[in-house]
């Protein structure tokens, strides 16, 4: 995910995927359906093939929805993400089948750049589901992407309080509240994410930019250092690298 919620949580940018589910949603069933979602898997280009033969003869909400994945995946990020909306308005799967294709196309739409859409997008999902937290990250994040940083820590606040012991809804809101201006409370959600995750970079890169914002450069460069060794995302790590080349350690002080 080039810049994935790990950025989004360091910096609340348009970046894809803050609280998206490892598997999209289900709207199809059959050896159909899981053919072309192999397919999908293995060669995209092939599935959007056998999607569209499928659904010319019949294959209707399973071929289109894979038709619309094959789409994300060939890079025609636009196309795939109206397909995904379209499917889940229409569908006839239940709400929280429908909540996750609306969360799918709502992370479409950031990896678009298009965070109005995705909020439109995410905020569907959340009037079908909204008990889930991953989908209050999900609104949370295109939220913060367009600079809306209050109504963000208020989705996020909400995703707290559905799921305290998720690491990543701690350092988004912990983020969110820095952009607010409120770095005190930010820490204390940073040191919580990482009391939960000792080892999650999304936080370490969070408490280095409050570490640099407060002069610390010593402190931000150890978890920059850390949260390039440990990101599993390459994107955070590149960030992670960026910083240190961009603050270099400080000259030790001067013996007199």
């Amino acid at each position: 995910m080039p810049l994935r919620h790990a950025l989004t949580a360091v910096l609340l940018l348009a970046l894809p995927l803050c609280g998206a589910a490892a598997e999209p949603a289900r709207l199809g069933g059959g050896p159909d359906y899981e053919r072309c979602l192999a397919l999908l898997r293995s060669d995209p280009g092939e599935a959007l093939l056998y999607a569209d033969g499928w659904e010319a003869a019949g294959g209707g909400e399973g071929a289109r929805h894979c038709a619309a994945l094959s789409l994300l995946a060939l890079g025609e990020t636009e196309r795939g993400a109206e397909r995904l909306e379209d499917l889940a308005r229409r569908s006839g799967a239940d709400p929280a089948a429908r909540a996750a294709a609306f969360a799918d196309a709502g992370n479409a739409w950031m990896l678009a750049g298009d965070a109005d859409r995705a909020f439109a997008a995410a905020t569907m999902a959340l009037t079908l589901a909204p008990d889930d937290p991953a989908l209050a990250l999900d609104r949370a994040a295109a939220l913060g992407a367009m600079e809306r940083y209050a109504e963000a820590l208020e989705d996020l606040d909400r995703a707290v309080a559905l799921d305290p012991s998720r690491a990543d809804a701690w350092v988004l809101r912990g983020a969110a509240k820095r952009q607010l201006g409120r770095a005190a409370d930010a820490e204390r959600d940073v040191a919580h994410a990482l009391s939960l995750a000792p080892d999650n970079a999304e936080a370490l890169l969070e408490r280095a930019a409050l570490r640099r914002a407060r002069g610390d450069v010593r402190g931000a460069r150890a978890d920059w250092g850390r949260a390039a060794r440990l990101a599993a995302d390459p994107a955070a790590a590149e960030l992670a690298r960026r910083n240190l080349e961009l603050n270099p350690a400080p000259d030790p002080p001067r013996r007199r």
